[in-house]
């Protein structure tokens, strides 16, 4: 478990030593481009970490028999496209892992130096987003590092075409991704019924590429079999903290107004998915969808400091309270959680 801990702690030191104070010129952003790097190489170099690492170890074989022109029509075409790269260069799932790895890291970058606090919001990523998803469920990992990026052209630069653009990558990873997008319809400043219109079709023009043919086996593989993921309930919970804290303190965050509409659906979808969660037959299926929303709890999470700043120039009392949070969710996953079994150990991949 010492590799888990490490990748928490050095997050954690910058967490007691920054201050959302800083200009974003004082950032030190060499110190963040190298932990990030750190990220990419412990998910890419792992080595049979993962509950579906012999499902991932299938795809990369498959890959050797297809064509170029077949990897397009798999499930997820951006995902068997790695594949297919790999197995025709490095010829290991290290080589799919590392690239996956960097895309979602720079994902993950991009969204946490968008917060006030940037080693705060990459420490609340390390228990549940960095060693269980982005090591865990590669594809989705990667969805939703696009996913962030996405989320950050739509708010810094206004632009819901970008937006629009990374989710409809995002979706190459894993279909589920389309979630987010009516999103951006709902959260732009200007033109918002033109917005609504165009993003409307785009969303049904990517459901059309992307999600057509895949509705009726979602459907059989979870809901028709009443799949159930054990700690579901437990991961949706994580999404409505913030979400419930979001919505009672956002007055108190220095938010745009796209960012305080944004935010507010993104909370008011993670309120939804609980009444899901209680309504499906499938726990699984309200899982999966669930983990687009974690971006929240880095957003919420690393800006509570910010909603009661301390008048001291201390550590913030705040900040504090999220490092032991988030200690407790890594502590807890690791120790007790049924497939921690898959991640414990962690051993880096034989290059010799």
């Amino acid at each position: 478990m010492l590799p888990y801990w490490i990748l928490f702690a050095l997050p954690a030191v910058g967490a007691l030593r920054e201050r959302a104070t800083w200009r974003q010129a004082d950032q030190p952003h060499l110190l963040l481009l190298g932990l990030s790097l750190l990220f990419v190489l412990v998910i890419g170099f792992r080595y049979q970490v993962g509950g579906d690492w012999q499902t991932y170890l299938f795809h990369l074989d498959q890959a050797r028999y297809l064509s170029f022109a077949e990897t397009f029509a798999q499930s997820d075409p951006g995902y068997a496209l790695l594949n297919w790269l790999a197995a025709r260069t490095f010829g290991e799932i290290w080589g799919v892992n590392l690239v996956c790895g960097a895309i979602f890291s720079a994902g993950l970058l991009s969204f946490a130096k968008a917060q006030p606090r940037p080693w705060l919001a990459l420490l609340v990523a390390v228990p549940y987003l960095i060693i269980v998803i982005a090591m865990g469920y590669t594809r989705q990992g990667v969805a939703i590092g696009l996913a962030m990026l996405g989320l950050v052209a739509l708010v810094r630069k206004r632009s819901a075409l970008k937006f629009v653009l990374w989710m409809a990558l995002a979706a190459t990873f894993h279909k589920t991704a389309l979630l987010l997008v009516p999103i951006a319809a709902l959260s732009v400043d200007r033109g918002r019924f033109w917005t609504a219109l165009w993003v409307g079709g785009s969303t049904l023009l990517l459901y059309y590429l992307f999600l057509e043919d895949s509705v009726n086996p979602l459907m059989a593989g979870y809901l028709e079999a009443e799949y159930n993921s054990q700690g579901a309930a437990i991961r949706v919970a994580m999404n409505l903290l913030p979400a419930l804290l979001f919505l009672l303190l956002r007055r108190r965050f220095s938010l745009s107004r796209i960012e305080f509409r944004l935010w507010t659906n993104i909370s008011i979808l993670a309120l939804v998915f609980v009444i899901l969660l209680v309504v499906s037959p499938s726990s699984t299926a309200v899982d999966r969808m669930a983990l687009y929303l974690i971006p929240l709890q880095l957003f919420v999470l690393s800006r509570l400091p910010e909603a009661f700043p301390a008048s001291s120039r201390g550590v913030n009392q705040l900040a504090l309270a999220v490092i032991a949070y988030s200690a407790a969710v890594q502590f807890t996953w690791l120790n007790f959680a049924t497939h921690a079994r898959y991640w414990v150990p962690y051993q880096v991949f034989p290059l010799l």
